[in-house]
């Protein structure tokens, strides 16, 4: 079984399209087996939660951190869960 990794996203995104385009940076941090789902995770996040299509996200740069230098609380929360019940 492989394990899940911590993956910090870098990229821009393109913002409210129809009425006045704005072009923003972001960087994100997700739980993945591989850069390939942490894409997926991304394009699945942007899409749902603030309406961008995939053709308007440009990821720049996917690459594995180390869980310790995470200053985001959501994600430490996330990394010392042992199982999520559902």
């Amino acid at each position: 079984m492989s394990e899940v990794k911590t993956f910090m996203v870098r990229g821009t995104a393109l913002f409210g399209e129809s009425h006045y385009p704005v072009r923003q940076k972001f960087t994100r941090y997700v739980r993945a087996l591989n850069e390939t789902q942490a894409k997926e995770l991304i394009y699945s996040s942007f899409g749902s939660k603030n309406k961008i299509k995939r053709k308007n996200i440009k990821i720049e740069e996917v690459k594995e951190v180390d869980p310790t230098t995470i200053q985001d609380k959501r994600m430490q929360d996330l990394m010392s869960l042992d199982r999520i019940i559902v």
